[in-house]
């Protein structure tokens, strides 16, 4: 008679109780990537869309407090210089953004006649006010040394008052 070895030895070879836990493990580690990533861009977004509306916003506020506006009986806000543009937007309380990460430059980029009687910074009503807004977004994820994004956007108006 023969040898029952082969037999037992392909019978073995054949046994697949292990590919299931292989396959789930290949399947969830693809899965919880794609996952983490659709997060990760949501997250620059939603970053994106507040540092683009800080930079509306903080020109805004920036138009009506150039150097003839009205005193503050008459209805209008104290003059506004590029450190009270920025702790302005550093105020708003947008979740998820830390706001020491957020940096506002403003410049008032016409210079000339146009700015008598006020040379440094030429804030006259009819000339431009600049703000930008750049924030630097950390990457969060697993296994990854933490990084950052940064992010900017500008936006200019003329001023009112």
């Amino acid at each position: 008679m023969g040898d029952s070895r082969p037999l037992r030895w392909r019978r073995r070879a054949c046994n697949e109780s292990g590919a299931a836990i292989v396959e789930f493990a290949l399947s969830a580690s693809i899965l919880l990537t794609l996952v983490f990533g659709v997060f990760g861009m949501s997250t620059a977004l939603y970053s994106y869309h507040f540092v683009a509306y800080a930079a509306r916003v903080g020109t805004r506020w920036a138009i009506v407090r150039g150097s003839s506006c009205p005193a503050v009986l008459s209805g209008c806000p104290a003059y506004g210089t590029g450190a009270d543009v920025q702790t302005y937007l550093r105020s708003i309380a947008y979740p998820g953004i830390n706001p020491n990460s957020l940096n506002v430059t403003t410049t008032w980029p016409t210079a000339g006649p146009a700015c008598a009687p006020s040379s440094n910074p030429c804030d006259n009503p009819g000339n431009l006010v600049q703000v930008t807004v750049s924030y630097q977004l950390p990457i969060l994820v697993p296994f990854v040394p933490v990084t950052s994004m940064s992010m900017s956007s500008t936006s200019e108006m003329v001023i009112s008052q």
